[in-house]
């Protein structure tokens, strides 16, 4: 039976058991709507997570992407990705017809262009017959609940999203001045005159938490959980900006004072220079952290744990001038530290978050994470080189952690193998003697990740089959060409499933 948007009812977090678990985003999944999305497919990626005994998948953030189509920049840090709302779910609930649907090839690279363009129009749609009553009358409670419930981030992102339509998809920051200032009489008159729109928005998130809802329900019957993931920074152009300016680093144009980055590292040698606009902790602390409450509330109706991405940031983060042109200038400012956390602890409970720890990572860094209890990660593909005390390789991991063979930052296993120099090819041989040649890198990596100590083990799904480096997900410091990967139709029914499943029984990770 179909479910409502309602909340979903979130299990009191517990201590990490030894499990194990693979990675892949949601749009990753193949069908042919030309991006993955929370139908048919989803469910069957569970059953398959299933009988290969693993517990978790992880995906990346869930949000509306918007700058770059990724989702570490997004429309709203509370807000689905109305792109992954599946239009065959939407034709079980009456929704749509069949004959509306534009079937395309089951795989291929997500064309973002285009499935907006397709996904806008069948939601259009579903809206029309939605609200002149024609379709789907029993849903109407449940989204007129939803609508009350989530009212508190709701309002403002549907505003913000039809002003964005009614201006072309331009940033907030060239609105009027009245709009970007969020003057009341303004916003009452753009109420009035995008209520079409905002109605419009606002459906489209409530069948996303439905059919979030769904997944998550037959996720918790197979026995498989959710990993979320939630990036410590929101994006400039996003309603948490416009709808909370006093919480960030602005001047008084609303224009960033400065913004984040991280310096030089192996990823790039010019440091990433992210561009969000910084958060004023002096601002969050008076109004007792009361905005990370609600988003860390939000995220764990997505997910049943979740990865905090660059979780050094609330130690120190990198600061850097707003006009600077690459983000070597930047400066480690103090972020809140313990202080946050204990508020989330004493609102929420225990924390079911992993502290993604990877970059530069400091003693003060190590302290928090480790005086909060956090599970930190470990990395094979960064573990390979002349220090024997390398944390990254599995006879320094601690019990306490997860272990990954690579992230969705770093290339598959293949790929990144292909390119390292001879040197360091050795190196791996050393460690790893069944790595014979790039093409079968990838499971004796797997392997090693599961024989860790780590209480969680995961892998790229892009390593278990095997794959090289077009099966890519993101490569950092560039803008274009990321986030579009699929898997190809019937990977879920491969003969890596058996093969993993022996692993994980054999690892004691079932």
């Amino acid at each position: 039976m179909a479910g409502s948007a309602a909340r979903f009812t979130r299990e009191p977090a517990q201590p990490l058991r030894r499990s194990a678990g693979l990675l892949l985003h949601v749009t990753s999944l193949p069908g042919p709507h030309g991006i993955g999305d929370l139908g048919p497919a989803a469910h069957a990626w569970v059953d398959a997570l299933a009988r290969a005994g693993q517990t978790f998948w992880q995906t990346l953030p869930l949000a509306p992407p918007g700058d770059g189509n990724s989702p570490y920049q997004a429309f709203s840090a509370f807000a689905g990705n109305p792109l992954l709302i599946s239009p065959d779910l939407a034709v079980r609930d009456g929704l749509l017809h069949r004959n509306e649907l534009e079937a395309r090839t089951a795989s291929g690279r997500v064309d973002f262009q285009r499935v907006v363009r397709s996904k806008s129009r069948l939601l259009t749609l579903a809206w029309e017959r939605f609200n002149g009553g024609r379709a789907a009358r029993s849903m109407r409670s449940a989204f007129e609940r939803f609508q009350r419930e989530q009212a508190s981030w709701l309002d403002d992102y549907t505003l913000f999203m039809a002003l964005k339509d009614a201006h072309g998809g331009a940033g907030w920051m060239n609105w009027s001045p009245e709009l970007v200032r969020r003057d009341a009489a303004a916003q009452r008159a753009a109420r009035r005159e995008q209520s079409e729109a905002i109605g419009r928005h606002a459906f489209a998130q409530f069948l996303f938490y439905r059919q979030l809802g769904d997944l998550r329900r037959h996720a918790r019957s197979r026995g498989v959980k959710l990993i979320g993931d939630l990036p410590i920074f929101v994006s400039y152009d996003s309603a948490d900006v416009w709808a909370n300016p006093q919480l960030f680093l602005l001047d008084r144009q609303r224009r960033p004072i400065a913004v984040a980055g991280v310096p030089p590292d192996a990823f790039c040698a010019t440091g990433q220079l992210w561009g969000n606009p910084l958060y004023d902790w002096a601002a969050m602390r008076r109004e007792k952290y009361a905005w990370w409450v609600a988003r860390l509330r939000a995220t764990l109706e997505q997910a049943d744990l979740v990865r905090f991405d660059h979780f050094r940031g609330f130690e120190a983060y990198w600061r850097v001038p707003a006009a600077s042109p690459t983000a070597e200038t930047g400066r480690w400012v103090k972020g809140p530290g313990r202080e946050l956390f204990d508020v989330l602890r004493r609102a929420i409970g225990e924390l079911p978050v992993i502290a993604e720890d990877l970059g530069v990572i400091t003693p003060p860094v190590e302290e928090l994470r480790d005086s909060l209890g956090l599970p930190g990660m470990r990395v094979l593909q960064f573990a390979f080189g002349d220090d024997p005390q390398n944390p990254h390789l599995p006879h320094n991991h601690v019990p306490n952690s997860v272990a990954y063979t690579g992230t969705h930052d770093n290339d598959t296993t293949v790929g990144w193998y292909g390119s390292l120099s001879a040197r360091d090819r050795k190196q791996v041989r050393r460690y790893l003697p069944d790595v014979a040649d790039a093409k079968h890198a990838a499971w004796p990596m797997i392997r090693e990740t599961w024989k860790s100590v780590a209480a969680i083990a995961i892998a790229p799904v892009q390593d278990v089959l095997g794959l090289g480096s077009a099966a890519r997900m993101n490569t950092p410091g560039t803008a274009t060409g990321n986030w579009r990967w699929r898997a190809h139709d019937g990977f879920d029914r491969g003969p890596w499933a058996d093969r993993l499943a022996d692993l994980t029984c054999m690892y004691g990770r079932t």
